[in-house]
């Protein structure tokens, strides 16, 4: 699914153009990605939780030449389904 994809569903659900559902989605995005960008989580009920977690460094190996690295600390960015979303999937897919 693609964000023109849901843009089209809010459009058929909600009545707002085309124009002004793909608006609303990008506004919602935008504003998930600043909350992450600051680390606060998002969570949306039914749905799932984003969160913000600190990788630290680590070794790796990098796999053409097998020579040993050290991956740099980073931020990512992981996603935890709800029970709600769990229990509507097929058994084993989260």
């Amino acid at each position: 699914m693609t964000k023109a994809d849901i843009a089209d569903i809010i459009h058929d659900r909600i009545g707002l153009s085309k124009k002004d559902s793909m608006e609303l989605l990008e506004s919602m995005l935008e504003h998930i990605k600043c909350e992450l960008a600051k680390g606060e989580d998002v969570k949306l009920s039914g749905f799932g939780h984003f969160m913000v977690r600190q990788k630290s460094e680590r070794r790796g190996r990098n796999p053409k030449t097998g020579e040993e690295i050290m991956i740099t600390p980073r931020q990512v960015v992981t996603f935890r389904a709800s029970q709600l979303l769990r229990d509507r999937l097929p058994e084993g897919e989260l």
